[in-house]
Parts: structure tokens; sequence; C-alpha cells
């Protein structure tokens, strides 16, 4: 029966709640760090997650671990059983969830932006991270600090209280512009000019929060996506908003509608920036033409699409089901895979083809290009 009277209770409560707070991670962004020294493979993949932590792994370390877990007779068919990796180093970004992470600049001397549910964004140099590589940093213990701390702006209220600051959904980035753009939980989008770090404009107009945005350098464009079932298309010079799409309905509109259409989830160019891709909570993608702002086809998918990517002529989508799927730009599925993820909320498509769907349960499930399982790891 067992000796119960070394019995802790409360050590006993606190490892159930540590095993259902590791269960429910979740990784809301991937980022594939900028390759060095000419290499196609990659070599850093960092991710984003609920715990508010931004942490970069080895792939080459996740790849090997997965594969000896294979040659040992693990099947990884479940949560327990699936390895878990150990960060290169750990950077506590922000209280409350991280949403969204991107790389600004070339290479080495690049600067990582991560954002989240505390409305500020967080500037890191890339170059500081990697001399970190192997110092030994355990968690909470970071000696790494931001290079710079942005802001959402908080609203003026009566006698002139402040309101809470509105979380930063998602970013974008304009290298030609030497800016980056934000969505936030108030509805705004914001230009920010990263020499000064200062809102060099606003963007106003969505009635609900943001969940996406994108920019356009080649047209001075930024695109949102918002929670009020529309896109809308900016004009950057002045602020102005240029077109109004909802994409459930695939249809260009005049104004907003008290009929609302489901939210707007995930955005993303083509290489060109004519071909838009639009997810919607209404469980479907809508593809657009932007020189004329139509909509040339809208793809059903069996449960609401989470993100998106347009990469080599195909729309690549995860969503609320552990599938990555890909379709061409007539419609027609091309491939489906199963991903480790019940629900993916990031995906990351690679030059060299290497696929990271991150999501529900802290997991990162890693495709190659021929649509085999690299591997799969929990952060």
């Amino acid at each position: 029966m067992g000796d119960a009277t070394a019995w802790d209770e409360e050590k006993y409560r606190l490892s159930i709640l540590q095993e259902r707070a590791a269960d429910a991670r979740t990784v809301f962004s991937t980022a594939f760090a900028p390759n060095s020294n000419g290499k196609t493979f990659p070599d850093v993949l960092l991710a984003a997650s609920s715990d508010g932590t931004v942490a970069p792994y080895s792939i080459t370390a996740c790849i090997s671990a997965y594969a000896s877990g294979l040659s040992a007779g693990q099947r990884h068919e479940s949560l327990t059983t699936i390895p878990e990796a150990e960060p290169l180093c750990y950077l506590q970004g922000h209280q409350g969830p991280a949403y969204d992470l991107k790389f600004f600049g070339e290479e080495d001397d690049s600067l990582l932006l991560s954002c989240g549910d505390d409305g500020r964004i967080q500037v890191w140099q890339w170059q500081e991270i990697l001399n970190s590589f192997g110092s030994g940093v355990k968690w909470g213990r970071s000696p790494l600090q931001p290079v710079l701390e942005l802001k959402n702006p908080q609203q003026k209220g009566p006698w002139g209280a402040l309101s809470p600051m509105p979380e930063a959904n998602a970013l974008a980035i304009d290298k030609q512009g030497n800016r980056i753009f934000s969505a936030a939980g108030d509805g705004n989008a914001y230009s920010w000019d990263m020499d000064a770090g200062k809102i060099t404009m606003t963007f106003k107009g969505h009635s609900d929060y943001l969940h996406c945005i994108v920019a356009r350098p080649s047209q001075n464009q930024v695109l949102t996506g918002s929670e009020d079932g529309t896109a809308r298309i900016w004009d950057c010079r002045n602020g102005h908003c240029i077109a109004i799409l909802d994409p459930f309905r695939a249809t260009k509109i005049t104004k907003h509608s008290n009929k609302m259409s489901p939210w707007v989830s995930c955005m993303a160019l083509d290489p060109t920036q004519n071909w838009l891709a639009c997810g919607s909570g209404g469980g479907c993608l809508t593809l657009w033409s932007l020189p004329g702002f139509n909509a040339i086809i809208r793809i059903a998918a069996c449960a609401p699409p989470q993100d998106v990517i347009i990469a080599n002529n195909q729309i690549v989508a995860v969503g609320a089901q552990p599938l990555l799927s890909r379709f061409s730009f007539g419609g027609k599925v091309l491939s489906q895979v199963n991903c480790a993820p019940s629900s993916a909320y990031s995906l990351e498509v690679h030059n060299s083809g290497v696929t990271a769907v991150g999501g529900y349960g802290g997991l990162i499930d890693l495709i190659s290009d021929f649509s085999s399982h690299l591997c799969v790891f929990r952060c």
C-alpha cells in the first residue's frame, strides 16, 4: 500500500499544478534565426509562449534527441513521450503571454522583436543572445536585457485617468522604411520609428481589437485584420484607409456593417506583394488580388485558420486542428500533413523548405519540404 508517513500534500498539489501548466502551455509564435556563414539549413528556432518567455532552441540538438528516442523504441504518440527540449537560453520578455516574434535587420546584426499581452514590444540584440549560448543561463536568471522597450499608448479617460495598456498582438516589419508596425488590442495599429523608438502614425478605423498585421512596403501600405470581421488596407503616407475587405464573404465593402462577419484571424502576402491570403474564424481562407482588391477564390477549411503563409506559390495554413494544409492558388488541396499540436497557432517556413508548426501543449513540429517529420519537441 506504500508508506504515507512522509506524505507532503502541498508538494503534491504543486506538482499537479505544474503538470497542468506544462500541458496547457501554448506556443503562439516561432521564428527561424538568421543563418550565418552561408548555411542553408536552419540552426536555431525561437519560440514565444503563453508563459511570457522567448527561448531559442538548437534545431540540430532537437532532431538528434528525437531520433535517439525513436531508435530506443519510443513512438512519441502522446504528450508524455514527446521529448522536452532544453533551450539555449531564456528571455523573460513579458508579463503575460508573448504573442509574436520578428527579426529586424540582417544576419547576426539583426534585432529580435517580441510583443505580448502586457502591451510591450521588447527589442533584443541578436548578437548578445548568440553570445549567451552555452553560458549556463538558467530559468529566470537571464542577464540579457532588451536594448529597447516600446509601450502601446494608454487612452485618457475622464479626469485624466488612463485606460489599461492595450495588448500588442502582432508585429510587421518594413526594413525599407526603418519602421515596424504593431496590431493592438484597442483596435488601432501603430507605426514605430526604430531610430527614435516612437510612434509616428496611428491607424484608426476598426471597431474591435486586431489579430494580425502585415506590411506592404512596395506600395507604402500596411494591412490589418480584426475581430470586427474586416481587413483594412492603410496608406502609410497619411494614415487613411484605402480599402475595407470582408474575407468571410469574399467581397470589398464601402463601410462597416452591423452584420459582422467572423473575425479575421491571420493574413499573409506573397513575395510580389500582389496577393493576399486571409484566414477567417468562419473556417475559410480567401485569396485576394490586391491591385484591384478582388477576391479570387474562397477555400473552405476544416477548422478556423490561425496562421497562414504564401510560399512557393502555395497557400500554407494551420489552425484549430492538428493539420498542416497546402493549397494551390486555385483552391486545390495539394497536401495535408498531421502535426503534433492539437491546435496550431504558429507557422513558419524557412528558405530551405523546413516548416515549423507551434501550438497547444508547448509543442513544436518541424516538417521537411518532403512532408516528413524531422522532429517533435515540447518547449
